[in-house]
């Protein structure tokens, strides 16, 4: 067993709403070189942890933890459309792991997911097909969310499960950080949306340009002073980040959900993501961690971030 870490934020603007040639042209140089590194390393299994966007999970049944046996990309923001490559039946075992690790967890053998899954996956290996994989999604837009204690348990049970595998995997974790694009929410939300929330599965292609629309013009105006949605916290972000690198992980246990929505926006939650991924690579022993780049981007709404990990 070989296992290294991969932690990225994901934006669905990038590529529809950019900053200036020089911010693009440093994301781009950090990720060539993530991705030179993933395929030096060669991963034969990768475990991802993601995030959905109201794309594959919905109110009508919102479980906080998924594991996907089969997987299906949607192919919004400029995504790749079509299935993962997911190993069926290693993703059957870890199921069993994990609820025999007694943390919860639900099962889809028929789950759709967004570009919270697979841009990351595209931009590390080129597709979102060419290694064996397994899905792993954590609720964080749709509140409300589980203690962020029950997600690093989630991760070390991943991590466990990991440690017993005879392979090279590469753990991923995708979303945040500081981030808050125009996600409703389904309290006192009209008729309209609160239906959408509940059972919004494969929209028309209009609706899904109208949703890309509102997110783009919601970019254009971000961190400004006619944006109503919290802005990013490049203080916030680089503490989190801090915490990873240094092992203390214990601290998480004490996060809380609504002080981390007013510091760093609502779907700031999307580093749930990264915790679980960080609690399943130190479930498998002890590890060396770095930050490789971040910026906070007003024009992606996210404080945009790459850290890297391995065994000692």
């Amino acid at each position: 067993m070989t296992v290294k870490l991969k932690c990225l934020s994901h934006t669905p603007l990038r590529g529809l709403n950019d900053p200036g040639a020089a911010v693009v042209a440093e994301v781009d140089a950090a990720l060539a070189k993530a991705r030179a590194e993933v395929e030096a390393f060669d991963p034969e299994l990768i475990v991802i942890f993601a995030p959905d966007h109201y794309n594959g999970l919905f109110y009508d049944l919102m479980p906080p933890f998924v594991i996907a046996t089969a997987a299906d990309s949607v192919g919004d923001y400029l995504t790749q459309p079509g299935p993962l490559s997911v190993d069926r039946s290693l993703a059957l075992e870890l199921t069993r792991h994990v609820l025999d690790s007694d943390v919860d967890i639900a099962l889809s053998h028929r789950l759709q997911v967004d570009h919270g899954c697979t841009q990351t996956l595209e931009e590390l290996t080129g597709s979102i097909d060419r290694y064996p994989v397994i899905p792993i999604i954590i609720n964080s837009v749709a509140p409300p969310f589980a203690p962020y204690r029950r997600v690093r348990k989630l991760g070390e049970a991943v991590g466990r499960f990991i440690a017993k595998l005879d392979k090279r995997v590469l753990i991923l974790g995708t979303g945040g950080l500081s981030h808050e694009p125009p996600v409703p929410l389904l309290a006192d939300a009209p008729e309209a949306i609160a239906e959408f929330l509940i059972a919004g599965r494969n929209p028309t292609p209009e609706a899904r340009a109208a949703r890309q629309a509102r997110t783009i013009a919601a970019g254009k105006i971000y961190g400004t002073s006619e944006s109503l949605q919290t802005p990013l916290n490049a203080d916030w972000d680089l503490a989190f980040i801090d915490l990873l690198v240094q092992g203390r992980l214990d601290e998480i246990d004490e996060f809380k959900i609504d002080e981390i929505s007013k510091a760093a926006g609502r779907s700031a939650h999307e580093v749930r993501t990264w915790v679980a991924a960080f609690a399943a690579l130190a479930a498998t022993g002890a590890y060396t961690a770095r930050q490789d780049y971040y910026r906070a981007i007003n024009e992606w709404i996210a404080g945009y971030g790459v850290v890297s990990a391995e065994q000692n």
